[in-house]
């Protein structure tokens, strides 16, 4: 046994795993068990000093912005970010109208995606979230009721609850009617993405769409893209599946995270929002899914009501998977 040997090695397997530690965030230091590093953000609307200041202060390290302007303008947020050592890393588009009846409206869906896309390249983000569309006004399953199965070569709806589904089949029908204009939409955006380098990242949110996370798995893959991904909001989709089993069921789909809790109520069917850890959200076992999935992007807080220090805080525990 060659002692001398075994002391260098020793020191030089220290000294790198103390450099590794160092390069962690500190809301990652006591664990050191995720390899991905998350980052941390809240939403903005327009990107100024005013806005981005109190951020920074609080220990935020960049923000989303649902201000979907001309180039130039932001170009502007972007230097304004920089100056700060912060990051506009998304652009919220929100809803559009993908599946309508008006020609008019579609593309006016389209104009709008196309200039989130352009004021994201201009900003130096890398995604934009998009909501493609709604459906409602039919009778549906309650969340917790649904059980679906569906067509796995075109994604369209054979049940959607066990026993008879004669009365949800306007739902179905307008589901898989969703699907169709949907993809049909996001695909003539795709060459634009790819264009300009930043994902379409779809986002599922109380749109009555795409409910069970294998049904939205399978929507965000049928693209084939690199340039289309999920936006998964960990609290949106709570009353419908546990956070954890969305996050792996889209594993690397997932191109950026919303965080915000969900409380369900004591029988399991329905509840509201509430802040980040207040819910029933089990965050150590969704933090490490999303670790197992090899995340390592942004982690942007969608929520009021808290002083910045403590969402900061709050965000922080999350991370570290506490």
């Amino acid at each position: 046994m060659n002692t001398l040997l075994d002391r260098r090695q020793f020191l030089t397997r220290t000294a790198l795993a103390a450099t590794s530690l160092a390069l962690l965030p500190a809301g990652l230091m006591q664990g050191a068990t995720f390899r991905g590093r998350i980052r941390k953000a809240m939403i903005v609307g327009e990107v100024t000093e005013a806005a981005l200041q109190p951020l920074k202060d609080a220990g935020f390290e960049g923000v989303e912005t649902s201000h979907v302007c001309a180039e130039a303008d932001a170009a502007k947020g972007a230097a304004v970010a920089e100056k700060l050592g912060m990051q506009v890393h998304s652009v919220l588009r929100g809803w559009m109208e993908f599946n309508s009846d008006n020609p008019q409206k579609v593309e006016e869906s389209l104009e709008k995606t196309r200039m989130a896309l352009r004021a994201a390249k201009a900003y130096g983000a890398d995604a934009i979230l998009l909501v493609p569309c709604r459906i409602g006004g039919m009778p549906m399953p309650e969340a917790w009721e649904f059980d679906i199965e569906f067509d796995e070569k075109t994604g369209h709806l054979t049940r959607v609850a066990a026993g008879d589904n004669e009365k949800y089949a306007a739902y179905i029908k307008a589901h898989d009617q969703a699907t169709v204009t949907s993809r049909a939409a996001v695909e003539k955006l795709i060459p634009l993405a790819q264009e300009l380098k930043v994902v379409i990242g779809l986002e599922n949110v109380w749109n009555n769409l795409w409910v069970k996370p294998h049904l939205f798995r399978h929507f965000v893959a049928s693209f084939n893209s690199p340039w289309v991904k999920a936006y998964l909001d960990v609290g949106n989709h709570v009353k419908y599946a546990p956070a954890q089993e969305w996050i792996k069921a889209l594993g690397s789909l997932i191109a950026k995270v919303h965080i915000k809790d969900f409380k369900l109520n004591p029988d399991g069917h329905g509840g509201k929002f509430v802040h980040p850890r207040d819910g029933s959200i089990d965050w150590p076992v969704a933090r490490k899914a999303l670790d197992d999935a090899g995340y390592s992007n942004w982690a942007t807080i969608e929520d009021g009501g808290l002083p910045l220090a403590e969402f900061n805080r709050r965000l922080d525990l999350i991370l570290a998977g506490e």
